[in-house]
């Protein structure tokens, strides 16, 4: 039963070991059962509920990471994404002035031409014209770049007007939190202790209560109603400009978003072959490409594939059964909602640090001496950390293989659809 609904294989997977990996997945992606909530707090006023919200979000997470686990037989995590949401509210709604019912609409036509692509299987094509020196950057620069997300989240690395960033109050706070916490789960894993990642999240938290970061406020609570925010769409401007304006960019970010994450988490896992290809690959763009749709209907922000999946596939996940055991945590998390949002961000930083490391691993595959291959890995790489984008990591990666590769003669590296892909990403930056 378990082959035939998650891809698991008794003589390769282990049952403890994806429960354990489901669990540490979600406790890295916890978080955006109380960011996106905020996020959307400022909609109050126009009718964006927003203990709808939350009820939405862990949906939505719960539908997109089951067709994950039971369709796609991957071990990764989907939930509305951080920097969509922010698109959402600050740009679609506050910036350019539209209703949420606006951007929900958008999200929904956005879903539906994912699953278009991806029944066309053009994602697919896409992603196989990518070069495997690409790839493997992809899932290095991720490494870096979730690494610098749970520095950021503790406060370990903080903005500065002088160097745009620097270091925080080690000795302070949540900083200090997460500086103990990367040191005891550093431990742990130097130890080869089982369930390493998860006992450090759950000890860091443990420690953060007498220094008053994790803070208790209940235990259970029932699930807030998602009725006045369902369904809620606007179709008077859905031939506007500007709706093809926002549609586009929800698909572009997601799609390589989306892209990034897969193939450096699959990477990561070994389900790359040496052909650069992954086994299974559509199937997890179709997972995505509905939940997103759902949790539009759901009035939630897109639903995308989580970085923080990587955590789980470090913990040992293969299979299904990760994503379908961390999508039974989002349905527990539901009623007990105040216990798991106690969980500070602190204590999640000792993961997504330890787990960027375990992602740069790809890199060892990457011909170093072949600079055609090296620099535009290296490109991919720094820019997903300093542009805090994983697309805008993979674009100009791409655009930089591209150029590089005909100015050296190297046309047969290249494919039709590696140059359409440059062309567009040019494009982008030129006129959006």
């Amino acid at each position: 039963m378990l082959e035939k609904l998650f891809g698991f294989d008794p003589a390769k997977h282990n049952i403890k070991t994806e429960v354990m990996a489901g669990i540490t997945t979600f406790l890295t992606m916890a978080y955006i059962l109380a960011v996106n909530p905020s996020i959307f707090s400022v909609l109050a006023s126009k009718g964006m509920v927003t203990n709808a919200v939350f009820t939405s979000t862990a949906l939505a997470a719960i539908i997109g990471t089951l067709m994950m686990a039971i369709y796609a037989k991957k071990p990764f995590g989907l939930a509305p994404g951080m920097g969509l949401n922010a698109f959402f509210v600050f740009t679609v709604c506050l910036t350019m002035g539209y209703s949420w019912q606006f951007a929900l609409t958008a999200i929904l036509i956005e879903g539906l031409i994912f699953v278009i692509l991806t029944m066309t299987r053009i994602r697919t094509l896409i992603v196989d014209s990518i070069p495997a020196s690409i790839k493997r950057a992809i899932g290095a620069g991720i490494g870096i770049y979730i690494a610098f997300i749970g520095l950021k989240n503790a406060g370990i690395i903080v903005e500065s007007s002088a160097t745009f960033v620097t270091i925080g109050d080690l000795p302070y706070g949540s900083a200090l939190l997460g500086s103990i916490g990367i040191v005891l789960t550093s431990v742990l894993i130097a130890r080869r202790v089982p369930g390493a990642l998860l006992i450090g999240i759950l000890a860091t938290s443990l420690i953060g209560i007498p220094m008053g970061i994790t803070k208790f406020q209940g235990i259970m609570d029932t699930p807030p109603s998602i009725a006045p925010i369902f369904c809620q769409f606007d179709f008077h401007n859905i031939f506007t400009v500007d709706m093809a304006i926002v549609v586009f960019t929800f698909l572009f970010i997601d799609m390589f978003d989306t892209m990034g994450t897969l193939v450096g988490v699959c990477t990561k896992a070994g389900m790359m072959r040496k052909d650069g290809r992954i086994h299974g690959l559509n199937k997890a763009f179709m997972a995505d490409a509905v939940a997103t749709m759902a949790g539009a209907c759901l009035g939630a922000s897109t639903t995308t594939t989580y970085v923080e999946s990587a955590a789980g596939v470090a913990q040992g996940g293969r299979t299904g059964l990760t994503a379908f055991a961390t999508a039974l945590c989002f349905v527990v998390a539901l009623f007990f909602a105040p216990i798991f949002l106690a969980i500070p961000a602190a204590a999640t930083t000792p993961v997504l640090v330890i787990v960027g490391l375990f992602m740069l691993s790809p890199i060892k595959d990457i011909d170093l001496n072949n600079y055609t291959e090296a620099i535009p890995a290296f490109i991919t790489i720094v820019m997903m950390p300093l542009s805090y984008s994983i697309s805008d990591g993979i674009l100009c990666g791409i655009i930089a293989y591209v150029a590089i590769n005909i100015l050296c003669c190297n046309w047969k590296k290249l494919n039709p659809t590696l140059y359409i892909l440059a062309a567009l990403f040019v494009m982008k930056y030129i006129f959006i």
